[in-house]
């Protein structure tokens, strides 16, 4: 298994240095952090996003091309998420 160009080895590695780093009890407060942090990048990334497609619509520029371009995004998002769901945990 390789995660951007890391193999299964290197993984392991870098938890057990961030175990021995961290400590254990620390760790699930470290990834709940980390899993705010995305969220709010998430959320503002879409409120940008939102605000461009605003602006855009009000100098009445063609943004049906985005439509377009989210549309596959989500294709493939359903494609990955086809093939990451029978390898995730429930």
């Amino acid at each position: 298994m390789t995660f951007l160009f890391i193999s299964g080895a290197e993984i392991f590695f870098i938890l057990f240095v961030v175990v021995m780093v961290f400590g254990a009890d620390k760790i699930p407060g470290i990834a709940k952090g980390l899993g705010k942090g995305m969220r709010q990048l998430k959320d503002a990334t879409e409120d940008i996003k939102r605000e461009i497609q605003k602006s855009a619509e009000k100098q009445g520029l063609d943004t049906s091309i985005t439509d377009d371009i989210q549309k596959e995004i989500r294709e493939v998002k359903k494609n990955l998420d086809d093939v990451g769901g029978t390898i995730s945990r429930k």
